[in-house]
């Protein structure tokens, strides 16, 4: 089984496009917490490679089951916590503009990024 490359999305999904990538001194919001998103997806990784020698080695399906629901809900935690950074960060960071237009139109299209994360988190 591969792992999982983090610079590609899932069949079907657009990556996010995000203006402040362009930006050497923007600091994304989960940057205070990097090392603790690092450690635990790296666990969710090795999770992942247990299912894979679990299915290699012929394990009951059932068992199978309750570790891919145990990683998904690792996942959704992670998912959360990655949004919360998101609103808590970008979305205020963005009503922080000093210009109403500029303000108005920036917290649109952050509230709109986060509202679309949702949908995506939600099929």
């Amino acid at each position: 089984m591969s792992t999982v490359d983090p610079t590609t999305t899932p069949a079907g999904v657009a990556p996010a496009s995000d203006p402040s990538e362009d930006q050497p001194h923007a600091q994304h919001g989960y940057a205070s917490n990097k090392d603790a998103y690092l450690r635990r997806l790296k666990r969710i990784e090795g999770q992942v490679r247990g299912i894979a020698r679990m299915v290699d080695e012929d394990k009951y399906c059932i068992d199978i089951l309750t570790q891919v629901a145990a990683v998904n809900k690792a996942l959704h935690a992670v998912s959360l916590g990655l949004l919360e950074e998101h609103i808590t960060h970008c979305v205020v960071g963005a009503a922080s503009e000093p210009d109403p237009e500029a303000r108005a139109e920036a917290i649109n299209a952050k509230v709109k990024e986060a509202t679309d994360a949702i949908g995506r988190l939600l099929r």
